[in-house]
């Protein structure tokens, strides 16, 4: 592989190990051995390196002595925090869509949404769910917000799977978003807000009694703390 062949392979890596974080096939914890990766990815060590370099600026991969690469824990308290500042920003984002969200942004918001709700708890509703938030940043037409909003999301991908896992999340995703579009609709963005708020509070929950069947090595958690 010549060096010009590196980046277009090593941005191929990096979206792949995006995935399994995503997924859930990547851990907090887990070691990134670059032969083990380039054999399961089919690509040569190099572009590995690279990926799990643009992870590592990410903030997500860490190196531990003696040990390498690793996928980075998250104690309670900065899995508190994310929760904290994902309520901030994409309430602020419901916000601000309230006010500039053109008719036909909230059409497909509400579109989109509507599809999640015949799929359920499916893998094919989780990617759905990130487009609809996605739609709604676009919506609110903040640059600065959104970049806000991506570099948070980075962290949260540490986490895992999404919380529309649980059985009973997914239909109470599809509720929350109708509070959030119908005041985005009725251009309120004081309620779009709190509206928001409300849901990225309730995955927090969800995410938080999640935490209680992990590992105490994978988040730091103390089951003294709740």
């Amino acid at each position: 592989m010549t060096d010009d062949d590196s980046t277009p392979h090593g941005n191929a890596a990096y979206s792949r190990l995006l995935s399994e974080l995503r997924e859930g096939r990547l851990n907090p914890g887990d070691r990134l051995r670059e032969t083990e990766l380039a054999d399961r990815l089919g690509v040569s060590r190099t572009p590995v390196r690279e990926a799990i370099r643009q992870l590592e600026a990410d903030g997500i991969v860490t190196h531990i002595p003696r040990q390498g690469a690793a996928i980075r824990t998250l104690d309670y308290a900065e899995v508190m925090e994310l929760y904290e500042m994902r309520a901030v920003l994409e309430g602020t984002a419901a916000r601000l869509a309230a006010r500039a969200a053109s008719e036909i942004e909230i059409e497909e918001l509400i579109d989109m949404n509507q599809q999640m709700a015949t799929l359920g708890n499916a893998p094919e509703a989780f990617i759905l769910n990130r487009q609809f938030h996605g739609a709604l940043f676009d919506a609110a037409k903040n640059r600065f917000l959104a970049r806000s909003i991506r570099a948070l999301q980075m962290a949260l991908l540490i986490l895992g799977p999404t919380t529309l896992t649980d059985p009973d999340r997914a239909a109470k995703a599809v509720e929350e978003h109708v509070g959030v579009l119908d005041a985005i609709k009725a251009r309120d963005g004081a309620l779009a807000e709190i509206k928001m708020r409300a849901h990225i509070e309730a995955a927090q929950r969800v995410r938080v009694r999640a935490l209680r069947t992990l590992p105490d090595r994978m988040t730091g958690y103390d089951g003294d703390l709740l």
